[in-house]
């Protein structure tokens, strides 16, 4: 695939995640969506249930990952790519990397909390990870959903 076609297909399944994203703020979550896809499928979508479960560690990652598990029936993602719409946390990280996900790609960066500041080498070693696929309309939907939700307190 060369570069120009592997941009397509980040950006097509990035507006996946964004669909993911954008039905999290619908349900009153941050609006953080995630796919995996895994030989050119989606097996997972998911977005962020934190509220939804009373869970800190329901996010969006977290839930695509378990889910794209038990639809291959085993821990280890070895042959997908997660993407997802912010930058993933820590805790994400780590968990992306304990399922040996190759490629990681994600959409608007995270200065305060994202897992490059905080644990650059949460992920596998020789994950590949792209950041700022479709920054701007990830960006803009957290800004937007932040924006109102001040508007409510």
């Amino acid at each position: 695939m060369t570069t120009e076609e592997q941009k397509k297909t980040d950006e097509q399944f990035m507006r996946k995640a964004l669909t993911e994203a954008e039905e999290s703020a619908r349900v009153g979550e941050i609006p953080i969506g995630a796919i995996v896809v895994c030989k050119g499928r989606i097996i997972s979508r998911a977005h962020n249930l934190t509220e939804t479960l009373c869970d800190v560690t329901a996010h969006a990652e977290m839930q695509a990952i378990t889910s794209a598990a038990n639809t291959l029936g085993g821990k280890y993602l070895t042959d997908c790519t997660l993407y997802v719409t912010v930058e993933p946390c820590v805790m994400c990280a780590g968990a992306i990397g304990w399922a040996q996900v190759p490629r990681i790609v994600f959409g608007a960066y995270d200065e305060k909390r994202g897992f490059r500041r905080y644990a650059p080498n949460a992920m596998h070693p020789k994950a590949e990870i792209v950041g700022g696929v479709l920054e701007e309309e990830c960006a803009s939907l957290m800004k937007e959903f932040f924006v109102e939700r001040r508007k409510w307190k």
